[in-house]
């Protein structure tokens, strides 16, 4: 049997985690992000997950450039394109 010695030093306690939209507005990009939550039926979401995974595309992106469509900017409105 294998003997594992450990050493006294405990782990460094990771930094702590503000909150998920404070997360998404500090990633890299030209405008914020906001975190949007919908409900879709499980079929659907089935639909879209196995579509993207197989044109290895990220769920996320597709919707977002759905939604982009459906809603285009208006006057003083902009997408980070």
């Amino acid at each position: 049997m294998k003997k594992v010695s450990f050493s006294g030093k405990r782990p460094e306690t990771p930094p702590p985690v503000g909150d998920v939209d404070h997360w998404v507005a500090n990633q890299t990009g030209v405008e914020p992000m906001k975190r949007l939550t919908i409900d879709v039926p499980i079929s659907l979401h089935r639909r879209i997950k196995s579509q993207c995974a197989l044109g290895n595309l990220v769920m996320a992106d597709v919707i977002r450039e759905l939604l982009d469509q459906r809603f285009p900017p208006r006057g003083g409105e902009g997408t980070a394109s």
